[in-house]
């Protein structure tokens, strides 16, 4: 499997910049999943690293050496798209073993490496059906296994999600993941989904308006957010204002201790930041970091109860057990735990 590594890569589209001077790393046989909200240019990157769109400026490295002038067809990378584009005129033995012919392997050996990848994709015995006879995933399952036949060395993944419903896609990236790690295949996926990102990838790369925001491990985009962006795209509004004086945090509803060693941010202004799911409804008496919130809503979510609050003039919501029960209007006591704190700066 080959290792990614782009430096410098730019797209163009004559005045407005696709993809920005972009720069990271990818392990080989790493799942890296690139994320963001439509427009971001985390397609416009994909489609450069296969080769269907050449850079503006910048380099793609497969192992260290740049595949910029490498034809499509001889990099080792496949792509998956968001529509399946299979042959509706041949089934699906012949749709999966497509790229062998072309490549002129012998037909037994075609037929042995088609039937391997279905086994793979979990459609045994499916070789002579027609893609019009399958379902949507089954489709997106035959496309996958289509990808994989000729051995690439890198799989890229364009959205091949997004026309799934719920369940399927559950099992699909169940099935991507148990797939990528059973052959160790290096492997891009785009997605503008927060959850199918972190349930998939080894890292992410979250991607506004062209520019990477932040490349990191799925639990640092939840519980260390660069940015007041990143934090709100990980669905993490719980944000107030204070003043940091090591390790003391002087704001609005008073005195906040934090732990030192999980955070960055130096002494000075900085937002005060706590995701929903570590606020402690029920705090002990006598327990530091107490603040008092007014009940603005509360929503049963069946998992949980999700309670949107108002904290200083602050919107924050806060998620509290399935039976949990608040009154509009009530005014509540919160616990913000020390090592739950994270802060970010005020820009």
């Amino acid at each position: 499997m080959s290792s990614v590594v782009l430096r410098d890569l730019t797209r163009r589209f004559g005045s407005v910049t696709a993809v920005d001077r972009l720069n990271l790393e990818i392990e080989s046989g790493e799942l890296v999943a690139f994320l963001g909200p439509s427009g971001c240019g985390k397609t416009t990157t994909l489609r450069m690293i296969t080769g269907l769109l050449l850079p503006t400026s910048g380099d793609i490295l497969f192992d260290n050496k740049s595949i910029i002038t490498v034809p499509t067809e001889k990099r080792g990378a496949v792509m998956v798209f968001q529509k399946h584009l299979l042959f509706p005129t041949m089934s699906v033995g012949q749709n999966v073993g497509f790229g062998l012919k072309m490549q002129g392997i012998a037909k037994q050996e075609i037929e042995r490496r088609v039937d391997e990848m279905l086994e793979l994709v979990k459609l045994p015995g499916f070789a002579k059906r027609r893609a019009h006879e399958l379902s949507g995933g089954q489709q997106q399952r035959v496309a996958l296994a289509r990808a994989l036949v000729v051995h690439p060395t890198v799989l890229l993944l364009d959205e091949p999600l997004a026309n799934l419903d719920a369940n399927l896609r559950l099992e699909m990236r169940e099935l991507i993941r148990s797939i990528q790690r059973e052959l160790g295949i290096t492997t891009v996926f785009v997605t503008h989904d927060q959850e199918e990102a972190v349930m998939l990838a080894d890292r992410i790369a979250l991607m506004f308006d062209g520019v990477l925001q932040q490349y990191d491990v799925p639990h640092s985009f939840y519980q260390r957010p660069k940015t007041v962006r990143v934090a709100h795209f990980f669905r993490n509004d719980n944000l107030l204002a204070g003043v940091r004086r090591g390790e003391v945090i002087e704001t609005a509803v008073g005195q906040l201790r934090i732990d030192p060693t999980h955070v960055t941010q130096p002494d000075g202004k900085v937002l005060v930041s706590v995701r929903p799911e570590d606020v402690q409804l029920t705090p002990k008496l006598g327990d530091s970091n107490c603040i008092e919130a007014k009940v603005l809503l509360q929503v049963y979510m069946g998992t949980h109860t999700q309670i949107q609050l108002d904290v200083a003039g602050h919107t924050w919501l806060v998620h509290g057990p399935a039976e949990w029960h608040v009154n509009v209007g009530e005014m509540i006591t919160l616990q913000l735990p020390q090592a739950r704190i994270w802060l970010l700066p005020t820009a």
